[in-house]
């Protein structure tokens, strides 16, 4: 049996990390996560895998993001029945983050199945359940960086730093050709690669001389201004200081893990500094709290932590778990820092205090990280002049600004870097985890470079190629899950929901009554002309 890989998510968009390895009659996992954007690109997560679970031998994990873990106890619920290898970070990270997303679906679930039974609609259930996440943690086996082991047969695995999140690693694989002659095949997986200089972790490290790369291409089209962490602090700082004047309010959607324990360093270190005044900041999500205790606890294996856990422990933060204490946010009408989950606006918490505060034009929504194709985060970032929150329809008066200096994946220039570093590379390199335009750009870098066009492919999803010596070959491969036009793009879901707030804004806008009703009946013909058109 050839060697062959088939890329199951991360093709042509940033979220639903999924890559399935066949080898000498294994078959193995690198990554099993959410699919994260428009409605229909969601739905896959919903839908049986697009291979059998129970013929999975093993998961390699890079780290703890949902778009790369978050499917895992779903595979297990389904008959995976083998083990799950990631660094102890991560593991300590999924303790909490996978029952916490299967929390979070419950609730959705819930939510949506009382509007379905006012609608006549069929329930539907949650992808998992908090008990289902929970129990996934029990097939977990914990790896050191830099040491090999050997997951199944003919197979060696080794894990390398990626400084990304905590626990976040790069995969290097070895597997060794049918009946033991040649030399091993040595794949490499870069997982998400951090920038050069993040606070909290080294710079990304991996081998040399690997014949395949699969690589991360999320920021191949942008390259960020080098920022010292003096500099990025003041930037911070500045933006703080201009959302704090005129009795303003700040919200930041953040992500749980990283994202939100940078921000809380930062801001911590400029009120010791006085570079910015007191002021309350909440950090308004279970889970942030938990990942942020989790730092603490790392805190020695971590850099740029001087003064250590203190750095978290500044009065002036209040650490919000329960629903009760979240409402009483809505108390402050000016003066407070609102940090909460989840960094693209897509549940959580922070829905419930954009709700609350987009209609102000003295709030200011900070957006510090990705934001996906049609989620709220991308929508409000594209200046949109209304949205839709829980079914409601909020208009957006509040100052939308984005600060990219947080950013947890290294940019164009670094990605290039990072992958000359590996060379040589004796077959090819597999672009993935990014959108189109990141992923030509990217490759267009490397062919400037040296790396000629027909060595890196750009795969879409479900592609499969074999792996054979000398090179990749493409294998036929069936009808997508759904078309790859619609991976990365808004799709009728978010243009209905614009519909229904460019219509009510039509007939608030209308000079009367009379003209109301004609906006009506024009959109009643236009719906009975397209009836009258279907055969």
């Amino acid at each position: 049996m050839k060697t062959a890989i088939k890329f199951f998510g991360a093709a042509g968009t940033v979220t639903g990390s999924c890559y399935l390895i066949r080898h000498n009659g294994l078959k193995f996992l690198v990554d099993c996560g959410m699919f994260q954007g428009s409605k229909t690109l969601k739905s896959l997560n919903y839908a049986d895998f697009p291979f059998a679970p129970e013929g999975v031998d093993f998961v390699l994990l890079t780290h703890a993001h949902i778009d790369h873990s978050g499917l895992v106890p779903k595979l297990i619920k389904q008959g995976f029945q083998g083990r799950v290898y990631a660094t102890e970070g991560t593991r300590d990270l999924l303790r909490f983050m996978l029952p916490d997303s299967g929390y979070i679906q419950e609730s959705e679930v819930e939510f949506l199945n009382r509007r379905n039974q006012q609608r006549g609609k069929a329930p539907v259930d949650p992808i998992y359940t908090q008990a289902d996440g929970e129990a996934a943690m029990e097939r977990f086996n914990p790896v050191s960086y830099q040491a090999w082991f050997s997951p199944g047969r003919g197979v060696r695995v080794r894990f390398w730093n990626a400084g990304h999140i905590l626990g976040a690693a790069s995969v290097e694989i070895e597997l060794a050709q049918e009946h033991g002659g040649g030399d091993p095949m040595r794949l490499l997986f870069s997982g998400d690669i951090g920038p050069e200089h993040k606070l909290f972790h080294p710079d990304p490290d991996g081998p040399s001389g690997v014949d395949y790369l699969i690589c991360e291409a999320t920021y191949g089209d942008e390259t960020r201004e080098a920022l010292t962490p003096a500099a990025r602090r003041d930037r911070l700082a500045a933006v703080i200081r201009r959302a704090m004047a005129n009795n303003g309010v700040l919200v930041i959607p953040a992500f749980s893990v990283e994202r939100t324990q940078e921000l809380l360093a930062d801001i911590s270190r400029l009120m010791n500094g006085g570079a910015i005044e007191e002021h309350l900041v909440f950090l308004d999500s279970p889970l942030a709290i938990r990942a942020t205790k989790t730092f603490a606890r790392h805190a020695d294996a971590l850099e740029d932590m001087s003064p250590g856990r203190d750095l978290f422990r500044n009065e002036n933060f209040v650490f919000t778990e329960s629903v009760n204490e979240s409402k009483k946010i809505n108390q402050y009408r000016s003066g407070v820092i609102i940090v909460a989950a989840s960094g693209m606006c897509e549940a959580g918490r922070i829905r419930h205090h954009l709700k609350r505060r987009l209609w102000d034009r003295h709030a200011t929504v900070l957006l510090v990280g990705y934001q996906a194709p049609g989620t709220l985060g991308a929508l409000l970032l594209a200046g949109k002049r209304a949205v839709r929150i829980q079914g409601e329809d909020v208009k957006v008066r509040a100052r939308i600004q984005k600060l990219d200096i947080y950013s947890g994946h290294a940019d164009a220039l670094e990605l290039q870097e990072w992958i000359l570093a590996r060379m040589p590379i004796r077959r090819g390199v597999f672009l993935t985890h990014g959108e189109q335009p990141a992923r030509e750009a990217l490759k267009a870098r490397l062919a400037d470079a040296g790396l000629s066009g027909d060595r890196v492919v750009l795969p879409a999803l479900d592609d499969e190629f074999e792996l054979s010596f000398p090179a990749a070959r493409e294998k036929p491969a069936p009808r997508p899950r759904i078309d790859p036009l619609a991976v990365a793009q808004l799709d009728w879901h978010n243009d209905l929901a614009q519909l229904s707030l460019d219509i009510r804004e039509a007939l608030e806008g209308a000079a009367d009554e009379r003209s109301r009703r004609k906006i009506l009946r024009r959109l009643s013909r236009a719906l009975e002309e397209d009836g009258a058109e279907k055969p």
